[in-house]
């Protein structure tokens, strides 16, 4: 089919760049012809939010919580206020302010040798199609990288630095361009927003697992009737997704929709976008006949029109799932975690 053309004769293709605005290249088969129109739409509803935020802002550099801002927050966060309501929501803001220096005094300090050579091992593994983490790039960001993860490995010693870390840190310097701001971003998620995640044992992980498991019998027992059936543990299909926060799993734009929320509201939502992913494509995942069938479809509902619609996408994610209250997350989290734990011992 030939590409649609627009007015002055130019194709998709030559109009949209080849790397994204973060410095992702663009894949071969990218389709620029539906991303040009999805950002069309899209641009509009970015340009809308904007003015709404400048003036809940008034050019403050400190925001409160409140029913309207977690509103705002909901519809996207604009990239120029991104680091500035992650850093207050999250409670990095505070962290940083309470520890003048700190930052600074772990880069200075004696490093464990063991650790540094752990990190340097993945920093080329970090998003090898973004041009920002390429060595010949200025500023090259896989310097920064280094020091944010060695600074948290020494902030927090039970933890060290585990895989996934990496991109995790990789995506908070791509929006807050700052090192500082990135670290404390880092102890909020590990630390507080998402406990035990990325511990040794990964306790947390494996339990928050096992709860979307849980979730899924009660809410789409179809699907969840086909993982029994052909023996398919959640950790084989999920992992990734709560491992890495959705990044690498669905598009940049949602990705960074997903963490807006993820900062303010916490690790529910990331069961909110399992869940409605899973849901929404409850009839695929069923036709699934065989182990490498129920794979391959998990990894065909997080790829197309519906993910890359971001905004349509992240209105689904209140709606689709249904009620899901921290009360029941808890029980559920208690319930997991001490099955595991028996099972360990």
């Amino acid at each position: 089919m030939e590409p649609v053309k627009s007015t002055n004769g130019t194709k998709a293709k030559d109009r949209v760049d080849r790397v994204d605005p973060y410095g992702f290249e663009r894949s071969e088969d990218f389709d620029y012809e539906s991303y040009e129109e999805l950002m069309s739409e899209y641009l509009v509803v970015l340009t809308r939010r904007a003015i709404k935020w400048s003036k809940l802002l008034k050019g403050k550099s400190k925001v409160q919580k409140s029913v309207k801002l977690k509103r705002y927050v909901r519809k996207g966060i604009p990239n120029q206020h991104r680091a500035l309501v992650w850093m207050a929501a999250s409670g990095a803001q505070d962290q940083l302010e309470k520890n003048p220096g700190y930052y600074q005094s772990l880069l200075a300090a004696q490093h464990d040798p063991k650790l540094a050579e752990t990190i340097r091992t993945d920093l080329n593994r970090t998003f090898p199609d973004n041009v920002h983490f390429r060595k010949t790039s200025i500023p090259c960001l896989q310097i920064t990288l280094d020091n944010v993860l060695l600074a948290y490995g020494h902030h927090n010693p039970a933890v060290g630095y585990c895989q996934g870390m990496n991109f995790v840190a990789g995506y908070l310097l791509l929006i807050t361009k700052d090192e500082e701001k990135s670290f404390w971003l880092m102890d909020a998620l590990f630390g507080r927003i998402l406990p035990d995640y990325y511990t040794p044992a990964m306790l947390g992980l494996k339990t928050d697992q096992e709860v979307l498991g849980e979730l899924v019998r009660l809410k789409v027992p179809g699907v969840w009737q086909v993982m029994e059936t052909q023996n398919v543990m959640w950790t084989l299909v999920v992992s990734r997704w709560f491992i890495c926060l959705f990044i690498d799993v669905l598009p940049v734009e949602t990705v960074l929709r997903i963490w807006d929320c993820l900062f303010y509201e916490g690790s529910k939502i990331l069961f909110r976008v399992a869940l409605t992913l899973i849901h929404h494509n409850q009839a695929e995942i069923e036709q699934a006949r065989s182990l490498p069938d129920v794979c391959e479809a998990f990894k065909r509902i997080a790829r197309g029109p519906f993910v890359e619609e971001c905004h349509a996408f992240m209105q689904q994610i209140f709606t689709e799932p249904g009620s899901l209250s921290t009360a029941t997350l808890t029980k559920l989290r208690a319930a997991c975690r001490a099955r595991i734990a028996a099972e360990g011992s």
